[in-house]
């Protein structure tokens, strides 16, 4: 009975797993429509929660977003080995990833990459989010801008820094590079990305006219650190993208 019992657990984990790396699959197809990755560079990573010991999910160095595959995910463990799959684990990858799953279990998601407006807002000295968009009044008490990583990430000692930094925070602007958003779900962190970029690019646009930003007031703001999801529809959002990829790009499940 017991190994009908453990076969049973078992085959339902593969059906979770293969559902997560679906979903993960799904955000990098998206990802690369939306202009948010780097050439074959960023990353984003996910804790499997039927593991015995701690793994993630993560895209093999050498691939395209927009070619990636739920079966070409690979799983690696908190010190960067790869126990499943075919590929290598990228070297920057391992440290911020690594680093940020293992100081905050809620980060169950990360997601890291380089998409226009975030970026470009990361360049401007002194920028941070402006609360002139109603996204703003729950975006801007989520967000920690490190001001510290002029080098790549090459250390778990950088890797760490980043992971103190953003504490409880989901979503840090790091200066000169990119963005980087943690969640409990895939969903979340995606929607999060998602409206994070939208919003900046709002702002930015608004910017551009070299007029004054309006100011919402500050008793307006939602002051909600919990799941982003729990706020906005972030599941139903990432599903009706995925309904467009069923019909457009239906080999990301595969």
């Amino acid at each position: 009975m017991s190994t009908v019992i453990r076969n049973l657990t078992d085959s339902r984990a593969e059906e979770r797993e293969w559902a997560l790396r679906c979903d993960m699959a799904a955000v990098f197809r998206i990802g690369a429509r939306l202009g948010w990755n780097e050439h074959i560079g960023n990353h984003n990573s996910l804790m499997l929660p039927d593991s015995e010991e701690p793994l993630f999910l993560i895209n093999p160095r050498g691939f395209l977003f927009q070619e990636l595959r739920a079966s070409d995910l690979i799983v690696c463990d908190l010190d960067g080995k790869v126990v499943r799959g075919t590929g290598e684990l990228r070297k920057v990858a391992f440290h911020i990833h690594c680093r940020i799953h293992l100081a905050n279990p809620a980060a169950t998601c990360v997601i890291h990459v380089h998409p226009r407006w975030l970026t470009a807002l990361s360049m401007i000295e002194d920028a941070e989010f402006s609360l002139s968009h109603h996204n703003s009044l729950l975006l801007n008490d989520r967000v920690v801008y490190d001001p510290s990583g002029d080098a790549p990430v090459h250390s778990n000692e950088e890797g760490d820094r980043i992971a103190r930094l953003m504490g409880d925070k989901t979503i840090m602007v790091m200066r000169g590079h990119g963005v980087t958003v943690v969640g409990p779900t895939v969903h979340d962190a995606f929607d999060e990305t998602y409206m994070a970029e939208r919003t900046t690019m709002y702002q930015m646009t608004a910017m551009q006219t070299g007029m004054k930003l309006h100011t919402l007031p500050d008793s307006a703001r939602r002051h909600h650190a919990g799941p982003w999801g729990e706020k906005l529809d972030a599941r139903l959002h990432l599903d009706a993208w995925r309904r467009v990829l069923d019909r457009e790009e239906p080999d990301y499940k595969t």
